[in-house]
């Protein structure tokens, strides 16, 4: 689990393919300052287990599934990358709950600064759109940020100038690839209330008879 308050911005040096999957070795002194091997990193949003590190960078294999539902394939050497550790009990939770689990990867549809910050504009899959709320959460390349404008296969949010120095949101043009995670929890809503209906008998039809 994590918070989507980026850590480190870290770098792309070593890229390999490994059967279905490919390997990256990620630049990052600052990751591996506390690290040990099978430890959950997220990178770019997406959780990944890191297979072995040294004292300046870490290897993780992305397998088909992976580079099937995330951007992670598209990276190339030297691409930055925004990292951050799984949580602690000590941790302060700063951002929103992040799994590292991507839902879907949706598209940089429009940047426009708009004095300090910069305003971002995403398009995605529809069928979505049902965990996005005005004020809500979202991670954006594994950075959790405030959804200020939510519609039907698109959303917008807004970069302060500290999300920009510190991620690689600085790096992102319009067209470009992101991996996206909705809030897990619009995710049980969901589920507790399809289960609710499913055990009622009472059908729209009945509730129009009663006047409702």
């Amino acid at each position: 689990m994590f918070t989507g308050i980026v850590e480190d911005v870290g770098k792309v040096i070593g890229r390999a393919k490994k059967g279905n999957g490919l390997v990256y070795r990620m630049k990052s002194a600052l990751i591996v300052s506390d690290m040990n091997t099978g430890d959950s990193i997220n990178i770019n949003g997406t959780c990944q287990s890191v297979t072995s590190f040294d004292r300046e960078s870490f290897e993780v294999e992305a397998i088909k599934e992976t580079l099937d539902r995330t951007n992670l394939g598209l990276l190339k050497l030297n691409d930055m990358v925004n990292l951050e550790r799984s949580l602690t009990l000590q941790s302060r939770l700063g951002g929103h709950m992040v799994s590292g689990h991507i839902d879907c990867v949706g598209e940089i549809a429009a940047i426009s600064p708009k004095g300090e910050q910069v305003d971002i504009s995403v398009k995605f899959p529809e069928e979505f759109s049902r965990y996005l709320v005005n004020k809500g959460s979202v991670a954006i390349e594994g950075i959790s940020l405030t959804v200020v404008e939510a519609g039907h296969g698109h959303f917008k949010v807004s970069a302060i100038p500290i999300t920009l120095q510190s991620t690689n949101m600085v790096y992102k043009k319009i067209g470009d690839k992101v991996n996206l995670e909705f809030d897990v929890l619009a995710k049980y809503i969901e589920k507790m209330l399809s289960l609710n209906s499913n055990k009622s008998n009472l059908s729209m039809d009945q509730l129009k008879e009663k006047g409702w």
